[in-house]
């Protein structure tokens, strides 16, 4: 007789699934956008608005001057650290996109 495989609860099957997909992956990349205030604190999110998250971990951030996108830039491996410690869906790079509407 074959032995069968002891049950698996839903929230095991549901992060297995996640993980084998790659959407786990996503489903932390995009958290950074929801949590970027927190990530980056309060004076690079007043000028700075995150936008979106390629699959191949590009982070694209509309910023509001281009004087602003060339400090950012010098910041970024600081800023990197910051928003990949702890999390498996990793930022490889940010986008800096200087212009358009004040983001707040």
């Amino acid at each position: 007789m074959t032995k069968r495989k002891p049950p698996v609860t839903l929230a095991e099957a549901l992060a297995s699934y996640l993980k084998q997909s790659g959407f786990s992956k996503r489903l932390q990349q995009a958290g950074i956008v929801e949590q970027w205030a927190e990530l980056v604190g309060p004076q690079i999110a007043a000028v700075t608005t995150p936008e979106s998250v390629t699959p191949d971990g590009v982070l694209r951030v509309r910023v509001s001057t281009a004087a602003w996108a060339n400090e950012l830039s010098l910041m970024t491996p600081r800023i990197l650290a910051r928003l990949n410690a702890g999390r498996t869906g990793r930022v490889k790079q940010i986008r800096w996109v200087p212009g358009g509407p004040s983001p707040k």
